[in-house]
């Protein structure tokens, strides 16, 4: 297989990496530094990418883009010098030029590549990170997440470790909190939470805002009026925060309204302490995904045993000692924040080439969102639809297969229209629409009627619906692949048919249909009290059905010939009761 590198596509800055003689190495960009900001200009017809268009953005920043990951997947639209550009093309101009220093460095053609992307990214985000690699020429092998990208380079160099770890990645516009387990070179993903639009970027705004409003101006109206003024103004506030990482105070010198900073300009000083009150409400923001990071994994702090720090932001005192305080233990930072995400990258591109250094290391992931379908409810003679039903949660290790089943609102109801989502929340107006599934033929019969919804979903992003219309057993399905990460039609053809081998839905074998028939029948025999236990039995045995869990399914199915066996009635597979 032809090399891959790895990718940090990152807010701020971004870099890529490759892997050789055991062990990943960054690949240093024109400059001859690592970070390429992620900045993209157009001056005078020419398109400047990183530091240069990082330095046009400081006297013409109207001709400049920066940020604009935090747009991915929104449909956004940016103009410069009277060109449109979408995300997806801002960001393939940058992952061009990293493109470019990787076969200058390497010596030969690159067009393979792992993209890294935030935990928390939907569907569409990942689907337009993926669009940016394909448009910068690439084959996009893999998008994997920022966190399991870093925690693979720990893993790396610690494979005898046994425990439970917590990456905190804070980066320039994006935090990610993911929890996993270490155990004889596995990377278990445990459970992942996050906010897209949290980062160093957000610290940055306030220096900005604090520093305009001491001026008496307002910053919507500076970026307006005086966007000269207003870029060099960001510029010397990244400059204090970085300087705050280190020292008790730090100078903002306040441009001119043209932009220029003169010996006689206003200088405002700042100290960290009133830095970290600007940012304390943020800081609260990153409480709740940590909250329901550690709350999906059914564990708490106690159970970290190391907290591992991602993401130039995490530089900040504040938000190591938040780190420290809240995991009980001092926060690691052996690799640097800034670079562990694109050595990552190249690890896990050295495990899709089957590299012999790391033919021991097993990684598994989670489906960072719930995976669902809009319903309907009734409240009382009403029928209210635009509700969420998941049918594989959020965290849920994948591949994995599930079922649920939903039923006809109305009498003689003939067709169904399945909504399948991405999302949380429980109205499905504010979650993520994927696609749609059409149910025909299900026979005429009063509300009620049941339809089996399957869903099937594997690492490669590919999302298998299937609809089984009780009675006739007619089957329809979709297959969506939004964000299908850099396969072709054939491959995506082949990991279509490795679902098939996946599914697991004992329902439709008919030694489980009689087994269900046989106690239903035994209900109507039995005492009230051995009713309820045969009836608790019954329904685990069909939750069981729906999970797609093997062992779970045995299990249950086990304790209902038990329960049958306790209350002096025989079963006999294959023969008549």
């Amino acid at each position: 297989m032809s090399r891959i590198i790895g990718i940090d596509l990152g807010t701020t800055n971004s870099l890529c990496a490759t892997f050789e003689d055991g062990t990943p190495r960054l690949i240093p960009n024109s400059c001859g530094g690592y970070l390429t900001p992620s900045v993209v200009g157009i001056r005078e017809g020419r398109v400047l990418v990183g530091e240069a268009a990082k330095e046009l953005r400081l006297t013409h920043p109207g001709q400049c883009a920066a940020s604009f990951k935090r747009w991915m997947g929104e449909g956004r639209r940016v103009t410069l010098a009277g060109k449109t550009f979408s995300p997806p093309e801002l960001s393939a101009l940058i992952l061009r030029a990293l493109r470019q220093d990787a076969e200058a460095t390497l010596g030969e053609e690159i067009a393979d590549a792992v993209i890294t992307v935030p935990a928390y990214f939907n569907d569409n985000q990942r689907k337009a990170t993926k669009l940016a690699g394909e448009f910068a020429g690439f084959k996009v092998h893999r998008i994997i997440n920022e966190p399991t990208a870093a925690a693979l380079v720990y893993g790396l160099h610690e494979r005898r470790g046994d425990k439970r770890i917590m990456v905190f990645d804070l980066g320039g516009g994006t935090f990610d909190v993911t929890v996993m387990e270490v155990f004889e070179s596995t990377l278990e993903i445990v459970s992942t939470a996050g906010e897209s639009f949290l980062g160093g970027q957000d610290f940055t705004s306030r220096l900005i805002c604090h520093a305009l409003e001491r001026e008496g101006l307002r910053p919507e109206d500076t970026e307006l009026r005086h966007p000269l003024m207003f870029a060099r103004l960001r510029e010397e506030c990244e400059k204090a925060k970085i300087r705050l990482t280190t020292e008790e105070a730090a100078s903002i010198r306040i441009p001119d309204r043209e932009g220029g900073v003169t010996p006689g300009c206003a200088v405002r000083d700042v100290s960290r302490k009133e830095f970290e009150s600007l940012i304390g409400d943020l800081m609260e923001k990153i409480a709740a995904p940590v909250d329901r990071a550690l709350r999906d994994a059914g564990c708490t702090t106690a159970d970290i045993e190391d907290a591992i720090l991602v993401g130039g932001a995490t530089r900040a005192p504040i938000v190591r000692r938040f780190v420290e305080s809240y995991c009980g233990t001092r926060p690691l930072a052996t690799h640097d924040p800034d670079r562990v995400v694109a050595l990552g990258a190249a690890v896990q591109a050295a495990l899709i080439c089957d590299d012999k250094a790391v033919e021991d290391i097993v990684m598994t992931d989670v489906c960072p969102f719930s995976l669902g379908i809009g319903i309907a409810k009734q409240f009382g003679s009403r029928i209210q639809s635009g509700y969420y039903l998941p049918v594989i949660h959020r965290n849920t290790t994948i591949p994995v297969s599930r079922e649920e089943t939903v039923a006809t609102v109305h009498a003689n109801q003939r067709v169904m229209d399945i909504e399948i989502y991405q999302g949380e929340a429980r109205k499905t107006r504010d979650n993520l629409l994927l696609g749609r599934l059409k149910v025909k033929g299900i026979p005429s019969a009063p509300p009620g009627y049941p339809v089996h919804v399957r869903f099937t979903y594997d690492l490669n992003g590919i999302l298998s619906v299937e609809a089984i219309v009780s009675g006739p057993g007619k089957k329809f399905e979709t297959v969506l692949t939004n964000n299908v990460k850099g396969l072709s039609k054939s491959e995506v053809k082949k990991a279509i048919s490795a679902l098939d081998k996946l599914k697991f839905f004992p329902r439709d074998d008919v030694r489980n249909q009689r087994l269900i028939l046989f106690c239903e029948r035994l209900t109507a025999e039995v005492d009230p009290v051995s009713r309820q236990a045969l009836d608790a039995s019954l329904d685990q045995f069909e939750s069981a059905m729906s999970s797609g869990d093997r062992a779970l399914f045995e299990e249950a199915r086990q304790a209902l010939l038990v329960t049958v066996s306790a209350l002096g009635f025989e079963y006999r597979e294959g023969e008549s009761q």
